[in-house]
């Protein structure tokens, strides 16, 4: 069933766990303030800026899309995972998914007014993120808004069961704000705040708040 291509094993994990990974995740955005706050704040920074549309990349069920879309934002999914992107589509059928890979986004250059990653990156190996997030700067007007959500440590390990007991097989890399930060940097983003959830513990999580320069 596995393969020893990450791409490959990460799109085939969650096309098995899409069903119950939607139902895992479907009120955390209500339950989370903090995560509130953040969709909020990166989404009048796209309406401030006359707006335009929203890639949600790595969007699994379509949740942080569709409550982008409820702010007013033009939001729209892109995932890995043909499993999830059918999810998306079933729990919000007025909203456009579509099945890509971050690691060769298909979008035009400079045609975004924002980009957003919540807890995809995690699944991309250091040697990639240089590429993926030159990705992200190349399909984003100049000035436009990226916000990403990734776990936290130093650590990478390999994820075997996920979401109702499922096979998985994905490795989960955990970085430090700062490093994640370097790559922005790199890739000629300005790096404009950060927040660390959950800081005391050991699922601690970061958004990083970037623009184009």
């Amino acid at each position: 069933m596995w393969t020893d291509d990450w791409l490959t094993d990460t799109r085939t994990s969650y096309d098995t766990v899409a069903v119950g990974y939607a139902d895992f995740v479907r009120d955390a955005i209500g339950r989370l303030q903090y995560l509130r706050a953040a969709l909020t704040l990166f989404a009048d920074s796209v309406l401030a800026a006359g707006g335009g549309p929203v890639a949600d990349i790595g969007c699994g069920p379509g949740h942080v899309t569709a409550h982008l879309h409820a702010l007013g934002v033009d939001a729209f999914g892109i995932d890995l995972s043909p499993g999830m992107v059918a999810v998306a589509r079933r729990d919000h059928p007025d909203l456009r998914f579509q099945v890509g890979s971050m690691t060769d986004l298909d979008l035009p250059a400079a045609s975004m007014a924002g980009l957003l990653a919540w807890q995809s990156l995690i699944h991309i190996p250091d040697d990639e993120m240089p590429s993926v997030i030159g990705h992200f700067h190349r399909a984003l007007r100049p000035g436009g808004p990226l916000q990403l959500l990734f776990h936290v440590g130093d650590e990478s390990q390999l994820k075997t069961e996920g979401y109702g007991g499922h096979p998985m097989k994905v490795h989960v890399h955990r970085r430090q704000p700062g490093q994640v930060a370097a790559w922005l940097r790199d890739a000629g983003f300005e790096v404009e705040a950060q927040m660390l959830l959950a800081p005391e513990e050991k699922a601690s999580q970061a958004i990083l708040f970037a623009r184009r320069s």
